[in-house]
């Protein structure tokens, strides 16, 4: 049988099949959405209210407490570079960060996540809140696409305007993280935004800032920064207004050297040393050690 005559086989019998079958005036069952041709995936509602994590560190309740966010988790891997995860990165980061902060004493610590789970990005400040905490601080990574020669590392505070351009394009990847997850915020429009920032207490946000000058502080010529080491963004996981907070983001992992940094023990435990020290030195200067 020649090529054509398959092609034809293949094209014209199942438009006879119809035709026949419409002609016998018999129905064609036809998919509706809702019934079982949709694939459905149970996420965590960002609505409800996850359980409060463990505190460790310091058993007085009037020690100061801060929240690590480890940030993505779960289906969402966030960005992926050099064969490196930035949820794995996060991940190992909160947990150096904690142990330190531990063993050095006098503060409180909980993370937003201690394994590889989703959490909405509401639910994260939300945690910390509930929490009381004096301090939060989320931990990220960031992707340079094909551009492998960006690297380093950044600290943002809540800003209704990007410090830059790439400030406002990193903002804009974490907060689609939620729509990436499969689970809604609702996405507030411009305008709540700017009343959302407008109405963060100033103390809060002057103590943010503060944080972000003492973590580059103690980072000098320990920490491989960027250029612009220090910058402001619309993230949603900073509306914080009743504390301060702050969001690390740790370099790109779609850098070499940055990449084999991170998930290196040596990096993790640098890493983990310069932000215990900003966070000390930023206690002690509040007031709370």
């Amino acid at each position: 049988m020649s090529l054509r005559v398959h092609l034809a086989l293949i094209v014209l019998l199942p438009i006879a099949l119809i035709g026949g079958m419409m002609a016998a005036d018999i129905k064609l069952p036809v998919p509706q959405w809702g019934r079982e041709y949709v694939l459905k995936f149970f996420l965590p509602e960002a609505s409800g209210q996850v359980d409060l994590p463990t505190i460790y560190g310091s058993h007085n309740p009037s020690d100061p407490l801060v929240v690590i966010d480890a940030g993505h988790g779960g289906r969402d891997l966030g960005a992926v570079g050099a064969g490196v995860r930035e949820k794995d990165v996060t991940l190992a980061l909160a947990l150096a960060l904690r142990d330190q902060l531990v063993e050095q004493g006098d503060i409180r610590v909980a993370l937003t996540r201690e394994e590889d789970r989703l959490l909405a990005l509401e639910e994260r400040p939300d945690i910390a809140r509930r929490m009381e905490a004096e301090l939060f601080l989320s931990i990220h990574a960031d992707s340079a696409g094909d551009n492998e020669a960006v690297s380093g590392a950044s600290i943002y505070t809540l800003s209704n305007r990007a410090s830059s351009a790439a400030a406002a394009r990193f903002a804009r990847r974490e907060n689609d993280a939620d729509r990436i997850n499969g689970v809604s915020i609702g996405g507030e429009s411009d305008e709540v935004s700017t009343i959302l920032v407008e109405l963060s207490q100033r103390r809060s946000q002057m103590a943010s800032v503060e944080f972000a000058g003492l973590v580059t502080r103690e980072g000098e010529g320990e920490l491989a920064f960027h250029s612009q080491a220090q910058r402001s963004a619309d993230l949603v996981v900073l509306r914080t207004p009743d504390m301060a907070s702050a969001l690390f983001e740790s370099g790109f992992v779609t850098n070499q050297d940055d990449a084999a940094r991170l998930m290196s023990p040596e990096g993790q435990a640098k890493f983990a040393e310069v932000m215990a020290r900003a966070i000390r030195v930023f206690f002690i200067r509040q007031g709370a050690l």
